[in-house]
């Protein structure tokens, strides 16, 4: 877990130093074998010769005897006092000896093709031998050479090259350092920028100009999730301005109504008169607050649906029967001409299209029409409800489901829904993974709902 708590720059030096670690080690391993096989190689090569030219050297002289009594002939041939040499007879018994190291007598031996061993004692050394006949006489030539000095050799390369690893490990973790600490730069400017955005600078927009290519789809992320941000605290500013101005309307009726009635002595009639009025009031309450808990249910991402196949005929007919009699005070015809099925909660779509049916009847035109119809193609169902009326204006349309709003801030809503009949049709949709859109149409205004087709 503390490796986590690491900058991503210390990281990435970690990283690049381990890279450089494991590549130079494994590259001045390779090396290292390879010089210490080169040089054992080339050892092996030098005693072979030596015992060739002993070999030759026997063949042309006399005797052992002889070759013993004149020791410079072959003592030469050694070089220094790394090297040994011996002659044994077939007893193992010593003819020649040079060994200024002092290693200890090899015993004889009967393969004919040359054999190489090493020892530890007294100092590290390697020979060679092999038996040779010479005249009828069986002999064991042995050379070797004591390993001190190379292995001092090959000691130094190892300081060397663990040097040079521990060099190129700093070097490349300094350099890796430096490379992700100058790299990250954009990263923490998008940082500080960040962290200076507060609620009352929602409106700060990242740079997408002086980002790398790398960081420009996430600084467009950021910038759209700001946005997003800035919008949503618009909107729970503009809720709870008009959730306060909504529900002071009703209260404040009550509270004047109810000291009205207390400043001076009231027959019973006059207190009936209050508490019907003052139960219009809290109906009116009562809708506002039942509509913001349906719409807070509805707007919960996790609630599953409960879908079925819904008849659109017959449930536009139900709620024209529910309706019928609003209609007819305004001289309104409602048709219905919606057909097809569609698989949807069935609850949840009677709600919006009562809503929408709601609005047309309270917004258009008296004696107009209200027309409910369907369509489907390959990617949507669309079910629209159009009302005959005045169109509406522009800037107005993309606020019409935000909660609360009124096209004219004047007009008092006395709906079922307490001024949130739009924003829980848009909830409804959203649930249903689709959305809800009022355009104006020839001849008046049309809300439609889009259903993703299953």
């Amino acid at each position: 877990m503390r490796c986590l708590s690491l900058s991503l720059s210390l990281r990435l030096a970690l990283l690049f130093a381990a890279i450089t670690l494991i590549t130079l080690g494994s590259l001045g391993l390779f090396l290292y074998l390879s010089l210490e096989k080169e040089l054992t190689w080339r050892d092996d090569q030098t005693l072979r010769g030596r015992l060739e030219r002993m070999e030759a050297l026997l063949s042309q002289t006399d005797s052992v005897t002889a070759l013993q009594e004149q020791p410079r002939l072959y003592a030469n041939m050694l070089g220094n006092t790394e090297n040994v040499l011996w002659v044994l007879d077939a007893n193992g018994n010593v003819l020649i000896d040079i060994n200024p190291p002092g290693l200890p007598v090899p015993h004889a031996s009967h393969n004919t093709h040359i054999r190489f061993s090493a020892g530890e004692q007294p100092e590290p050394y390697r020979l060679a031998r092999v038996a040779v006949v010479i005249r009828g006489q069986t002999l064991t030539l042995v050379a070797g050479r004591t390993l001190t000095e190379r292995n001092r050799m090959l000691a130094d390369y190892r300081a060397t090259l663990a040097g040079a690893l521990l060099l190129g490990t700093l070097v490349s973790a300094f350099m890796g350092w430096l490379v992700s600490h100058l790299g990250l730069r954009p990263v923490r400017r998008i940082t500080r920028t960040i962290a200076d955005i507060h609620t009352d600078t929602l409106g700060t927009r990242l740079s997408l100009s002086d980002q790398p290519p790398e960081l420009q789809q996430l600084s467009a992320r950021l910038n759209a999730m700001m946005e997003r941000l800035e919008a949503g605290f618009d909107r729970l500013a503009r809720f709870s301005e008009d959730l306060a101005h909504e529900m002071r309307t009703p209260l404040h009726t009550l509270i004047g109504q109810t000291q009205q009635s207390l400043s001076r002595p009231r027959n019973t009639a006059d207190y009936r008169q209050l508490l019907l009025s003052n139960l219009e009031e809290h109906e009116r309450l009562s809708r506002m607050i039942n509509s913001m808990l349906f719409l807070a249910r509805t707007e919960q991402s996790e609630r599953t649906l409960t879908k079925e196949t819904v008849d659109l005929n017959a449930l536009t007919d139900n709620l024209f029967d529910y309706f019928q009699d609003i209609a007819e005070e305004q001289q309104m015809t409602l048709e219905n001409k919606a057909t097809d099925t569609l698989c949807a909660s069935r609850k949840l779509v009677q709600r919006a299209l009562a809503n929408l049916l709601d609005n047309a009847l309270r917004y258009g035109t008296p004696g107009g029409t209200i027309r409910v119809s369907s369509t489907r193609d390959d990617q949507t169902f669309v079910l629209k409800v159009f009302n005959t009326g005045n169109s509406i204006a522009p800037q107005h349309l993309p606020k019409l489901f935000d909660r609360f709003y009124r096209c004219d801030p004047s007009r008092q809503d006395a709906s079922e829904t307490g001024g949130l009949g739009l924003a829980i049709v848009a909830a409804i949709m959203a649930q249903h993974g689709g959305k809800a859109i009022i355009a104006n149409a020839p001849g008046g205004v049309e809300a439609s709902l889009v259903f993703p087709s299953a």
